[in-house]
């Protein structure tokens, strides 16, 4: 019996990583996310599931939409906002260059 609790345990870690490795890749595609944001974004969901001993997923559910509610609540309105013209900016030029043949 006890491999089978090996496996099954195994397969809760494997899950549990491959969300958090989710989680902080779409955290930090997030506008306005920096380091300090996915650290203190992945603090709290590690204390939290650790604390209630339950996995990231039953906590939080999809990864990606609590990042994008992650950001939103960690992220200064005014630093997202900025983020998405700059980013708005980048892919307007990337285009051009890319028509032109340019840089």
């Amino acid at each position: 019996m006890a491999k089978k609790d090996d496996s099954t345990d195994a397969a809760r870690a494997k899950d549990r990583e491959k969300w958090m490795a989710r989680f902080q890749v779409r955290l930090a595609m997030q506008p306005g996310v920096d380091r300090a944001v996915v650290l203190r974004a992945v603090g709290e969901v590690t204390t939290h599931c650790e604390e209630s001993g339950t996995d990231p997923r039953t906590a939080f559910g999809d990864p990606d939409v609590h990042a994008a509610q992650a950001a939103e609540r960690l992220v200064p309105a005014d630093r997202a906002a900025h983020a998405k013209r700059r980013n708005a900016v980048v892919d307007t030029l990337s285009s051009f260059f890319k028509k032109t043949g340019g840089p």
